[in-house]
């Protein structure tokens, strides 16, 4: 899975969506997207790039990701 392909399509989904009005809809928009259209390999290669190296992320992306529990890993 190429890591930087879907950092540049998390961000441009982040851009798109940070254009509105309401942040905090707009967290929930870049969040929901990537869970409807993205198949579950492409949602766990991003999850890890959020873990182990966000720095290219977008800031309105990485905070998206972090602010929805469902992102984390389930606690064992």
């Amino acid at each position: 899975m190429d890591t930087q392909h879907l950092t540049h399509m998390a961000n441009q989904i982040g851009s798109f969506f940070e254009a509105m009005p309401d942040h905090q809809e707009a967290l929930a928009g870049i969040t929901l997207h990537i869970k409807r259209f993205w198949e579950p390999r492409m949602r766990r290669a991003l999850l890890q790039t959020l873990q182990q190296d966000a720095a290219n992320l977008s800031p309105i992306v990485r905070e998206a990701l972090q602010a929805d529990d469902s992102w984390q890993p389930a606690a064992r």
